[in-house]
């Protein structure tokens, strides 16, 4: 039964985040709700995120185990937004069945805040190094030479052990915290970052990202960062880094404005929302 347009349907949003998977479907989620600016409930794979983000300017949020479980808050005929690999062919072919309108967002979505966009504020900060919101194996530390001699400001991470942020802490004469994300890509001209949003965020802030491809971590953003002339490293290749540090003031990046607002504008008419 289809209860597209009742007034009693409601829309979700549901994102994939995780201690192995990081935060930047949240980050790409914040900015695409805000920029909707409507009555839509984000739903997480993770409750310790969905009980924070109203920080990040969602309105309602709910945690869930896994995305099986969205039938548990969303009922036949709502409408949903999926940013996620888990479901699988039939599982997602049930969805289409199950909601009026279904929009699977591809891993290679842009989408950046506003605030970044909008920012006049001078770069103060050099250079900062973010691994990601996540680091499970500790991957972090353990290729640590790649940039400890380049001094750098750290950018914490979400899902980090307490007492590796106290490790972590000890090596950096400078520490984000990860309430601090903004800031940090609001300061920093150039960001060294294993994660796509960030990359995204910096650029549209006026900063330099250099984007280093995890061994862990997906390359579907491979084709956008080529086309958005990104430099990227690979298997933390320390001379690379080098040639591209070397030249970075002189890199022309890529315009990013428009690509931003393709998936906004196609969720806006998918929804019919005004």
């Amino acid at each position: 039964m289809n209860y597209q347009g009742n007034q009693y349907s409601k829309t979700y949003y549901y994102v994939h985040t995780g201690h192995r998977i990081g935060l930047d479907r949240f980050r790409r989620a914040s900015a695409i709700l805000k920029g909707l600016d409507a009555d839509i409930t984000l739903l997480s794979s993770d409750y310790r995120i969905a009980q924070v983000a109203y920080k990040y300017g969602i309105k309602k949020a709910v945690g869930l185990d896994v995305v099986r479980n969205i039938p548990q808050i969303a009922k036949n005929g709502d409408r949903l937004i999926l940013d996620s690999d888990e479901a699988n062919p039939i599982m997602l072919e049930d969805m289409k069945q199950y909601f009026s309108t279904f929009i699977h967002l591809s891993n290679d979505t842009i989408a950046v805040d506003e605030q970044f966009f909008n920012a006049r504020n001078e770069k103060t900060v050099k250079l900062t190094y973010f691994f990601g919101d996540d680091d499970y194996e500790k991957d972090l530390e353990k290729n640590i030479d790649f940039i400890a001699d380049l001094k750098p400001h750290l950018q914490l991470g979400f899902y980090y052990f307490l007492d590796y942020e106290d490790v972590l802490r000890e090596k950096f004469e400078h520490c984000y915290d990860f309430e601090e994300y903004e800031d940090m890509i609001l300061e920093t001209e150039i960001l060294i970052t294993c994660s796509p949003q960030a990359v995204l965020d910096s650029l549209a802030s006026g900063g330099r990202p250099i984007y280093v491809q995890r061994e862990d971590y997906v390359h579907d953003m491979d084709e956008v960062f080529e086309g958005l002339n990104i430099p990227i490293i690979k298997k933390y290749n320390k001379s690379d880094l080098n040639m591209i540090l070397g030249s970075i003031l002189e890199h022309r990046y890529g315009n990013l404005v428009d690509k931003s607002n393709i998936i906004k504008k196609k969720i806006q008419v998918e929804l019919n929302l005004n």
